[in-house]
């Protein structure tokens, strides 16, 4: 018997968290996908009659656990809360959990109708190869503008220090929060001259971080047997606190098409990661027609820069990160890299 989209969906994300490290999370939602009666297919009905690819992109298994993780962070359901690592106990939190939504559903679909913010800042370990090839490649300072930037904590990339191991190392050895990943392939230009002149990010809906409750939201789409993944959120969130760090709202097009026109003097840097798939197709058409038409304007001393960490349209793997650079135009795959910043696989030429 074939499997109905939602089903396989659940099925892919228990591989994925399998995958990914998160054997909690794996076992949790095999509890799910053996239980998916019309009771808790309910909570997915604005998305019912979608195929699996659309399905997929919206990540709806995501919303899910991270409506779960939010509740249990929140202590409102201790059975659940117990349940939850370090106890890791997924038949007790799947038995809680059924309990939870039978109690209050509209939790669920709240927490639910708006797309997962994870924030993860391992990711700027993935992103930054691409900022010190536009650095290399322009020679200009970088006004860095992020899309879908959630609480911002990808806005102080330049701010951490990376440890790729043999590979090489970057930034302020004493920053507070060291972020290491894998390397393979060719090198970047890790000696590149980085000269970050401004940031600003835009969000649909930002998070701010003083509010516990959408700072616990933010956490709770990190996985949270992943203690390694929560130890680096906690010293990024403490970073943007000290520095003040903001994220207007907006949508991405149109923000974009306001503020991303070439600037003399500077490299104008729009990146994301993880943010296009959850754009609707007409927002992704008229973020990328404003950014053509921005760059069809570059020059060698205003140039524009697009720089994305993202799956091919409709499938959750491979991430690969791409470059535009204007003038010019072309595009170009730098590297595949993990989700959540593990790893990166150098593809560019050094």
């Amino acid at each position: 018997m074939t499997d109905d989209p939602l089903t396989s969906v659940f099925r892919t994300q228990i591989q994925i968290c399998a995958a990914f490290g998160s054997k909690f999370y794996a076992a949790l939602m095999g509890r799910a996908v053996a239980d998916l009666d019309d009771e808790l297919r309910s909570l997915f009905a604005p998305w019912d009659g979608l195929a699996l690819e659309p399905l997929t992109a919206a990540a709806v298994a995501l919303r899910f656990l991270g409506a779960l993780h939010d509740l249990a962070l929140s202590g409102d359901d201790p059975a659940l809360t117990a349940a939850f690592p370090p106890t890791s106990d997924a038949d007790g939190a799947w038995a809680a959990a059924r309990v939870a939504i039978r109690r209050d559903p509209d939790r669920f679909h709240r927490f639910m109708a708006h797309e997962p913010q994870t924030n993860e800042v391992r990711r700027s370990a993935c992103l930054l190869p691409g900022f010190l090839t536009i650095a290399a490649e322009t020679g200009l300072p970088l006004a860095c503008l992020e899309l879908g930037a959630s609480a911002g904590l990808n806005q102080l990339w330049s701010r951490y220090a990376y440890d790729f191991g043999e590979a090489g190392h970057w930034g302020d050895p004493a920053s507070p929060l060291l972020l290491d990943s894998a390397w393979t392939g060719a090198l970047p230009p890790w000696g590149a001259p980085v000269h970050v002149a401004s940031t600003a990010a835009c969000d649909r809906k930002p998070i701010d971080l003083s509010d516990p409750a959408q700072l616990r939201r933010l956490k709770s789409y990190l996985w949270p047997d992943q203690t390694e993944r929560i130890e680096r959120f906690d010293a990024a969130v403490a970073m943007a606190l000290a520095a003040g760090t903001r994220v207007e709202t907006g949508d991405a097009a149109i923000w974009a098409a306001e503020r991303a026109a070439p600037a003399e003097g500077v490299t104008t840097v729009v990146y994301h990661s993880i943010f296009w798939q959850y754009l609707p197709a007409e927002t992704q058409s008229a973020l990328r027609t404003a950014l053509e038409r921005h760059g069809a304007k570059a020059t060698p001393t205003s140039p524009l820069a697009w720089l994305r960490m993202e799956p091919p349209d409709g499938r959750a793997i491979p991430i690969e990160l791409k470059l535009t650079l204007w003038p010019g135009g072309a595009e170009r795959r730098l590297a595949t890299v993990h989700a959540h910043g593990a790893s990166v696989d150098w593809e560019a030429s050094a």
